[in-house]
């Protein structure tokens, strides 16, 4: 036989040969249809998150319970886009023992009540948020030293209406100047007010308002809050700082927002404690939320033309109009001056960079 015989017999054979006779090894990875599926992760504990610390949570689980404790937990990385913040009820699943060295996960975060945002400047669209799930903001200023600052307190407000946040504010270092001057710029609000000297701290009436709530404490730095916040809770152990007498600016003491468990005889409730800040940007804030927190001049703002801005210039507003006509009251003539007041700081913002306006 010839070896054209042998290449004719070759050829017959892969006449009768195709793909389906090629054999193949499975590749289970590779073969996987992928999928946005993730667990559901049904035994996940509910936890409170106490404080952050370069990407490791503090998170409290089983909250007055007979198992209450602290772990430790990194977040999942399907919530790597989604911030977490002092203040939020998280779903941790994992090593939740709290023993030393252990780690658990956090895979979720439970709906939020309420959320304090701020941003770096009023031009800035990208919100900073502070703290979740807190029901009011406690504004700390002093009477002098530093000054107090009337417009930074209104920024304050701004934001704890805009998040539907209840206001109070506690004056410290009444011994040094009178704050009366200061706190006649807000009347006409519905504003709790405490008042402080450095040897008398009213913690009884303070704490009887925090019992029962979660309230994220806010001020400049240097006005008395880490103070204030260790009178309220013996065991926090927040540093203290003081003001610089040729700038009149306080020491940043307090670096992180933390969660503190304040109790006494009527009962407990929770201090988040914030670092002093400077600035307050209102780049996120509705308007909107601002008239709503003043129901009784949100009704009578209905009658407003459409965009009205209710301020002093504003033409056919309703308000001024009421106003004018007496049938505000001096109360609630003092509310409108107080809206006003808030509705152009938030209209004072510059307009951000390229708006052409």
């Amino acid at each position: 036989m010839s070896w054209l015989d042998d290449a004719d017999d070759l050829e017959d054979d892969f006449e009768d040969y195709d793909e389906s006779s090629v054999r193949s090894r499975p590749n289970p990875k590779a073969n996987r249809p992928r999928t946005k599926r993730r667990p559901a992760h049904e035994d996940a504990q509910i936890g409170r998150v106490l404080g952050v610390d370069r990407g490791r949570y503090s998170v409290l689980l089983d909250e007055d319970g007979d198992d209450e404790r602290t772990i430790t937990a990194a977040r999942a990385r399907e919530l790597r886009r989604t911030p977490i913040v002092t203040g939020d009820r998280a779903r941790v699943v994992g090593d939740t023992t709290g023993e030393q060295g252990t780690l658990g996960r956090i895979v979720g975060i439970v709906d939020r009540t309420s959320l304090l945002r701020r941003s770096a400047d009023d031009t800035d669209q990208v919100e900073r948020v502070i703290v979740a799930n807190a029901d009011q903001m406690l504004i700390v200023v002093a009477a002098a030293d530093p000054e107090p600052r009337e417009r930074l307190v209104d920024r304050y407000l701004v934001a704890a209406l805009d998040a539907g946040i209840r206001p109070l504010l506690v004056v410290t270092k009444t011994d040094l100047a009178d704050p009366s001057s200061f706190l006649g710029h807000f009347d006409g609000l519905d504003l709790e007010v405490f008042t402080s000297a450095r040897d008398v701290m009213p913690t009884e009436r303070i704490g009887a308002a925090l019992v029962g709530h979660s309230t994220v404490f806010v001020g400049h730095s240097g006005v008395g809050k880490s103070t204030l916040v260790n009178a309220l809770v013996p065991t926090a152990g927040r540093a203290t700082g003081h003001v610089n007498q040729v700038t009149g600016r306080g020491r940043h003491t307090s670096s992180s927002t933390v969660s503190l468990r304040y109790r006494s005889a009527l009962g407990s409730g929770w201090v988040i404690d914030t670092p002093g800040v400077r600035s307050f940007g209102l780049g996120h804030v509705d308007p909107a939320n601002i008239l709503a927190a003043f129901t009784e001049l949100a009704a009578i703002a209905e009658n407003c033309p459409r965009g009205c801005t209710h301020l002093a210039d504003a033409p056919d507003c309703a308000l001024i109009e009421a106003a004018d006509a007496g049938e505000l009251g001096e109360t609630g003539r003092a509310r409108l001056d107080s809206l006003q007041r808030l509705l152009q700081t938030f209209a004072d913002k510059p307009e951000p960079h390229g708006t052409g306006r």
